[in-house]
This record gives structure tokens, C-alpha cells and sequence, in this order.
């Protein structure tokens, strides 16, 4: 059985990894330029092949993914002269892989079906390693027929795939699932700051939180940059981290719903983004809160 042509748009940290599960599992694959050069080459060394624009990319693609940075790249791609939707083929898939905006995500789907194609939601879960090792998490919203035909892709570079149900469920659960996590790394940056005002160091802070019940996953790399400065163990930026619950207050205003919560921890980001400091990891955050508190950093 001939298996479909994979287009890819956007091979950063983790786009990279995801394509090179797919064109080694045998697809062939797609790519289409990027900032980060080494990567389409390494790409084109394993077998992908390159094109200019998104719409010489739909032109020859059953199926095309997505992962940039939010809805405002992910309309890009698809709108205009040169977006996908210019060259789309009849019964075509996009997968948008990003972390977007659902209320954009359901328009896209609209404009998509209305140009014979589909749109589906598969956002991500974990790290680039994981990316890279084929073993990432994916929520994903899509009909019944469109799952069964992308899921075959999506096991290239996913170890768990839950279908949550019809398009725009992927991107909504995403979000709800960065709530939590970007709630963790408040609590943390601000519990932290607080026991050290107290006369606690983070060491002991971390030997009270670590065995116990509190502790988890995020945690664990949370920590990593307060305990070892380790930069790398937590790469995601506080600017995502901000357009993420921008768009989770989106969604809320969307469906009526009431999340004061929610919106303090947006701020936490907005403000750290707002110093200039965007482009720092979430870790971060706890450096940021410790210098508003009048110290220095951990």
C-alpha cells in the first residue's frame, strides 16, 4: 500500500524531531524552509524533500502538519496567495500540531472543509527529546474517518494518542493542560520566594517538597534551574507560556466560562514578559518573583 505524501511546516525544537520520525518510518515527507537550516538539511539528507511556500507544499500533500508558534503562524500557512488553502487537494488533511487559539481553530476547520479538505487538532505533550525519540504525548481533535487516517503519522512520533473527539477538543484540552502546568510554575516561583524571605533556602524548600506529596513531573524540571541552573531541562519560554493563557482567557470569554484563577497566572507571565524577559524558560519565572520580592536571584 502506497502511503500518502507528509508535508511539514515549522522543524524548531520540536517540529524537527516529529519529521524525522515520519520520513524515517518511510513517508515520504515534505519540508518547506525555515530558520533553522540545519535542520531542513538534515531533514533532506534523510530523505524529505524541499519546496518554497506552503502552497507548493499542499500541491503535492495528502496530508500536511503543523507546529509553530500559536494561531497567528498557524493562519499564515493556511490564508493568502501562498498559504496552504491556495493549493489544498481535494480530501486533503491539516494537522495543526501547534498550541493554538480554539475559537481560530474552529474558523480554520470552516474554511478548510469548505475548500474540500479537513483540519484537525493534534497538539503535543512533553519535550524535544521526546520529540526527537518518537515517544511524545498528542491530544487530538478530528472526526472518526480523518483520526484513522492521520493516526498511522502520528504513531511515527507518539507514544500516547487520545482522541478526544471532533476538531477544536485537542487544541481546548491543550490549554486546560498548560493552565495547570503554568499554575504549577507560579505556585512554585511564588512559594519559593516566600520561603526565602522567611529564612528558607531552596534546598530546603525542595527537601521538604520533593519526597512528598506535592511533588511531580514539572516540579522535577521546574527545579532544575533554581537547584543546578540548569537551563535546558524546562525549554519552554515565558512568552509562550503568556500567548498560551491568552488564549485559555479566549476560550473562557468563548463559552461563557468564570476563571479568576486562571487570569492571575496569565499575569504572572505577562508581567515577566512585559520586563523583557520573554524569551527566558518558565523556570525562570522564579528568579523573576524572587527580585519583586527584594531578592536576589536563587
Amino acid at each position: 500500500m502506497t502511503k500518502p505524501n507528509i508535508g511539514f511546516i515549522g522543524v524548531g525544537l520540536m517540529g524537527h524531531g516529529m519529521a524525522k520520525n515520519i520520513v524515517e518510518a518511510g513517508y515520504p515527507l515534505i519540508v518547506m524552509a525555515h530558520r533553522k537550516r540545519d535542520a531542513v538539511e538534515d531533514l533532506i539528507g534523510r530523505g524529505a524533500r524541499e519546496v518554497s511556500s506552503p502552497r507548493e507544499m499542499a500541491k503535492v500533500s495528502d496530508i500536511i502538519f503543523l507546529c509553530v508558534t500559536g494561531s497567528t503562524q498557524v493562519e499564515a500557512s493556511l490564508r493568502g496567495p501562498d498559504g496552504v488553502l491556495a493549493g489544498l487537494q481535494p480530501d486533503a488533511i491539516v494537522v495543526d500540531c501547534s498550541t493554538s487559539d480554539p475559537v481560530s481553530t474552529l474558523a480554520l476547520a470552516d474554511e478548510l472543509r469548505a475548500a474540500g479538505g479537513h483540519l484537525a487538532d493534534a497538539p503535543l505533550s512533553r519535550t524535544p527529546k521526546e520529540a526527537w525519540n518518537g515517544t511524545l504525548d498528542a491530544m487530538v481533535g478530528a472526526s472518526p474517518d480523518v483520526f484513522e487516517r492521520i493516526k498511522p503519522v502520528i504513531d511515527t512520533w507518539a507514544g500516547v494518542v487520545v482522541h478526544l473527539g471532533e476538531t477544536g477538543l485537542g487544541h481546548k484540552m491543550k490549554l486546560i493542560n498548560n493552565f495547570l502546568g503554568m499554575g504549577y510554575g507560579a505556585l512554585y516561583a511564588e512559594a519559593l520566594a516566600l520561603a526565602r524571605k522567611s529564612g528558607l533556602s531552596a534546598e530546603q524548600f525542595d527537601s521538604v517538597i520533593r519526597p512528598g506529596r506535592l511533588s511531580n513531573g514539572f516540579y522535577e524540571t521546574f527545579m532544575k534551574w533554581t537547584l543546578e541552573r540548569d537551563e535546558n531541562a524546562h525549554r519552554f519560554a515565558i512568552s509562550n507560556a503568556h500567548k498560551d493563557m491568552a488564549y485559555l482567557a479566549n476560550l473562557a470569554v468563548s463559552v461563557g466560562a468564570v476563571n479568576p484563577v486562571q487570569s492571575v497566572v496569565k499575569n504572572a507571565y505577562a508581567a515577566m514578559e512585559a520586563a523583557g524577559e520573554g524569551d527566558r524558560y518558565v523556570p525562570m519565572l522564579a528568579d523573576f518573583i524572587a527580585r519583586q520580592n527584594g531578592l536576589d536571584d536563587a
